[in-house]
């Protein structure tokens, strides 16, 4: 209890920069508009009668929950589904859904915020998408006796190691807990770990390997690249972070050694930095996705970097690519998911610093699918010899994608313990 109060003191004091933050947006990021107050309980009804709750933060997790309520909904069509997200990006993806979800902004963790939520909605359940845990939210769904699933959970290491130091907060945090679906077995021995009951837990995988490659996509993909120019290597430095994007133009000096023709599309992981890594590759020649600075100018052979300053378009831009580095992972944020890049067929590259996807990179290194590149030079270095060799590339990406292809099931494994739990709990 001690741990919540001085939890709540702190989030308190902070609510006027919260305010601030949601009223005004930040240059380059898109703001909530009127819909800002949602995220303070102050909310208009769904028209839905004990809907489940679904929470997904963001555009990605957004995106690896779509194909499970789409199967969802085709079990049970009848089931009312209200899907919330934390940001702007997310809430556009999910009303791609249509009328199969109505979306809201999820509450901030503030104890009057989710009881007016929770009042409003009345919630027959809450699943959310990976391990996405807040205090109040769960307090209170403790408290209303409402059942929580977290999907596609996992707990690397680092985090297991820091929870355990605070082993009282996270009993209390875990206890209104009904089911843990892990991705993968060691994310399941971690929370076990931390005294979680292996009867609340279960492995299924990660739904984010049952990715669906409409052909639309792949369509769209091929016309880009030949927006690029088809005959030059092309390479994506995808979710790059703050003192990234320096060190893959670093690399890419080096790869322009060989590859004097080659472009490098690059791809940074928050939108608020999107002006600032335009200033950084103007000396490259940059042509940006969004058009802004010369609106529907043809890519020259001259420019040699291709910003994707959009958001939701990642997918499509690995598809025109030759090759793939994943970001995050030259710097200590942790590294990001290769599995579009690797359901694709692509090469996978990444950083030493993937230790929050450290079970899906490990295979996929270990089946060939991938490298680990341990600084620039070796960045560069690995750029250069797989652009150079068509069939060390199409032997990399048959092997990525052999792996995504292996572990595929996880939407059907977890989609059957959801439905079961619906009727248990």
């Amino acid at each position: 209890m001690i741990y919540r109060l001085l939890y709540n003191l702190l989030i308190h004091l902070g609510l006027p920069l919260v305010l601030l933050a949601l009223y005004r947006p930040k240059k380059g990021k898109p703001g909530f508009g009127a819909r800002w107050a949602e995220h303070l309980g102050r909310l208009p009804p769904s028209g839905q009668e004990a809907p489940l709750w679904i929470h997904a933060v963001s555009v990605g997790e957004t995106l690896a929950i779509t194909p499970f309520i789409r199967a969802l909904k085709a079990e049970r069509p009848d089931l009312p589904i209200l899907l919330t997200t934390t940001t702007r990006t997310g809430a556009e993806q999910a009303a791609k859904l249509g009328d199969l979800v109505v979306h809201r902004y999820a509450p901030l963790d503030y104890p009057w915020a989710v009881a007016a939520f929770l009042k409003r909605f009345q919630p027959r359940a809450l699943w959310v998408m990976e391990t996405e845990l807040w205090p109040n939210w769960l307090a209170a769904c403790e408290a209303h006796h409402l059942p929580v699933t977290i999907l596609n959970a996992r707990l690397s290491e680092r985090s297991c190691q820091r929870y355990a130091r605070f082993q009282g907060a996270f009993d209390a945090l875990s206890r209104p807990l009904t089911h843990l679906l892990c991705q993968h077995q060691d994310d399941a021995d971690r929370f076990h770990r931390l005294g979680i009951g292996r009867e609340r837990l279960a492995v299924t995988g990660s739904i984010k390997f049952d990715i669906q490659l409409d052909d639309d996509l792949l369509a769209k993909g091929r016309a880009l690249r030949q927006q690029l120019g088809e005959g030059r290597p092309v390479w994506i430095a995808a979710s790059t972070h703050q003192g990234e994007d320096e060190q893959v133009l670093a690399a890419f000096d080096r790869v322009l050694v060989t590859h004097p023709e080659a472009l490098l599309v690059l791809v940074p992981r928050h939108p608020e930095r999107f002006e600032r890594v335009a200033e950084l590759c103007a000396p490259y020649g940059c042509v940006r996705r969004s058009g802004r600075h010369g609106q529907g100018r043809v890519i020259e052979a001259t420019d040699k970097v291709y910003l994707g300053d959009t958001m939701g378009e990642l997918p499509l831009m690995l598809a025109a690519a030759d090759l793939a580095f994943v970001g995050g992972s030259l710097v200590p944020i942790g590294g990001h998911n290769l599995l579009e890049p690797a359901a694709l067929g692509k090469p996978c590259l990444t950083g030493p610093a993937f230790f929050n996807f450290s079970d899906i990179t490990r295979q996929l290194v270990a089946q060939g699918g991938a490298l680990v590149v341990a600084d620039v030079a070796a960045l560069g270095t690995r750029v250069s010899e797989l652009l150079a060799d068509e069939h060390q590339r199409r032997e990399m990406g048959e092997q990525a994608r052999a792996v995504v292809l292996r572990n595929q099931g996880a939407l059907a494994r977890t989609l059957s313990h959801c439905l079961a739990s619906l009727e248990n709990d």
